[in-house]
């Protein structure tokens, strides 16, 4: 039930937002996608009628890693992409960051979502070797984690290239409303020279701040 419920507002989130399909937002959706699947797949190891057939398998193992990898680790990829610009005051590759994430989209499904066929077909966990006829889908998974990792690398590579060679970023390069985005990028140490004044509600946003 809280997985459901947070899955819903952050879904809800979106309606009458101004959405913009940056590569920050991708993680995001990346990071809701992933971990509804961990949350729906902790059902099946919930419910005593199929955890005894899941239980103790590689089910276990792809739930696992969609809840902390898929969950956590999508979550904070897409808090980076955001917030790097400000902390840095550099801006990175949108285009190679969006490549980025499809490719590391890919290749994380293609990787767990294999184990859960693995478990929900028997395979168990905690083995040192395993019958041959998982090899194929065994296969699979190895070939969706060096996809998963060509991801992971060409996202860090992106950041670090950003951080050392990476154009100026502008104070508000996501068209904010917010106080934060009101400042230079990186911030100065006190902020701001003076107290701002409040003209508006985080969420009015005028025609010069969508420019």
């Amino acid at each position: 039930m809280p997985s459901a419920i947070k899955v819903f507002n952050w879904v809800a989130t979106m309606y009458k937002g101004s959405v913009k399909v940056d590569p920050p937002f991708l993680f995001a959706l990346g990071f809701i996608a992933l971990f509804a699947i961990g949350g729906l797949t902790g059902l099946v190891l919930g419910a005593l009628s199929t955890d005894v057939h899941a239980h103790d398998t590689y089910f276990v193992v792809g739930h696992f890693y969609y809840i902390i990898f898929g969950g956590m680790g999508f979550g904070l990829f897409a808090a980076l992409h955001y917030w790097f610009p400000k902390m840095f005051g550099k801006i990175y590759d949108f285009k190679f960051a969006t490549v980025s994430f499809i490719v590391l989209f890919v290749g994380f499904n293609l990787f767990y979502m294999t184990m859960l066929i693995l478990g929900w077909a028997g395979m168990p966990r905690r083995y040192y070797s395993s019958l041959p006829k998982y090899t194929d889908l065994q296969v699979i998974a190895t070939i969706g984690s060096w996809i998963m990792v060509g991801g992971l690398g060409m996202m860090f590579g992106n950041l670090l290239h950003a951080f050392f060679r990476g154009k100026k970023a502008e104070a508000n390069p996501w068209g904010g409303a917010t106080l934060e985005w009101q400042i230079p990028s990186p911030p100065s140490f006190e902020n701001f020279e003076k107290v701002p004044v409040i003209t508006h509600g985080p969420y009015v946003f005028t025609k010069e701040q969508k420019e």
